[in-house]
């Protein structure tokens, strides 16, 4: 039985590694990225390929019945020391009484993953859970939060041996956003790309290879909104218009709305005029990424950024239709940002 209360992804990979399996594998959650990075590295090491094809079995939670499912997971392996049973789209299965009889008297020869996406048990099961809890891993995938993707694109590049600045970091979790499956794709082609004798991410490299402007995109538009340079930001906005698949109001306004968010925040802290202390009560990292916020405060008055907020509430009801049917897009992105600035 592992420990449920401190689970988490880096903590599974750590014990899989080191060869620590456990009778039960219940991984559910909005990220499938991390699920099933989990579940293919247990099909790919739990068994020797030569022990696979009598003890592999991939089941489908819409195909199977949940006796199905019990009844593979009580076979005894072939010629190995155990099996292993992945339960894909786990959470189509019906009528799950006969699992949690299982989950409850495991087999000790059979490592069971169940892999449940787009959500999670019903937090009313608690006799499930804890069934699941006894007998194994209970583990949630939870989407990454936007402010965090920069640093995920670090480690996973550094795990690759190549090295990113911060601002092509930041380009590509603006591009690409929070989906790490298709974010680790783009990043796979990137790595590709890249000669031998120069394993390093520039801007260029991301114009080139992912189709982001280097000059003209969220985060440059976001630099120039904090330093309130109306002549870059306007060029920025100009070149969306013209290139309306390189950025719009609908992807905008969720990747520069929590910039202003926190600002208002930070307006609150109790000595704002710290670096240090604006960080803190902000709860980032490091206080070095406090800086944006201390040049946005001496750029914009609290009074200010409160309209500021309204106006992006305003314009996102605006690009879904309502009170405002047949402005296009860009123009709700150039009044958007002429408010801003102004």
């Amino acid at each position: 039985m592992a420990d449920n209360k401190n689970v988490t992804y880096n903590s599974i990979m750590k014990d899989l590694k080191a060869g620590k399996y456990q009778k039960v594998y219940y991984l559910q959650g909005e990220e499938s990225y991390y699920i099933d990075k989990i579940s293919d590295f247990i099909v790919e090491n739990a068994l020797k390929p030569e022990e696979r094809d009598f003890n592999l079995t991939i089941l489908f939670g819409s195909d199977v019945k949940a006796a199905q499912i019990v009844d593979a997971a009580r076979r005894y392996p072939m010629m190995a020391t155990r099996q292993v049973v992945v339960v894909k789209e786990a959470q189509n299965i019906k009528q799950t009484d006969a699992l949690l009889k299982y989950f409850k008297m495991p087999m000790d020869t059979t490592i069971l993953v169940m892999c449940h996406k787009n959500g999670k048990l019903d937090g009313r099961k608690q006799e499930y859970v804890k069934a699941i809890q006894q007998a194994g891993v209970l583990f949630e995938s939870q989407k990454m939060k936007e402010y965090l993707l920069p640093d995920f694109i670090v480690s996973y590049l550094k795990e690759k041996q190549v090295e990113i600045d911060n601002k092509s970091s930041q380009m590509i979790a603006d591009s690409i956003g929070a989906d790490l499956s298709r974010l680790t794709g783009e990043l796979d082609k990137v790595i590709i790309s890249l000669p031998q004798d120069n394993r390093k991410v520039t801007p260029q490299v991301v114009e080139d290879m992912i189709g982001v402007s280097k000059d003209f995109n969220i985060y440059e538009l976001r630099k120039a909104l904090i330093n309130r340079d109306v002549f870059k930001a306007n060029q920025i906005v100009k070149y969306f218009d013209k290139n309306p698949k390189s950025e719009d109001i609908y992807s905008a306004i969720p990747r520069l709305f929590p910039f202003f968010q926190n600002l208002m925040i930070a307006y609150y802290a109790p000595q704002r005029n710290s670096q240090e202390s604006v960080a803190k009560w902000l709860e980032l990292r490091t206080p070095w990424e406090a800086k944006d916020y201390m040049t946005a405060m001496r750029n914009y008055t609290a009074s200010k950024v409160m309209q500021i907020i309204g106006k992006f509430r305003e314009t996102d009801a605006k690009s879904k239709g309502l009170d405002c049917q047949n402005t296009p897009s860009g123009e709700l992105m150039k009044e958007l940002i002429f408010f801003i600035l102004h």
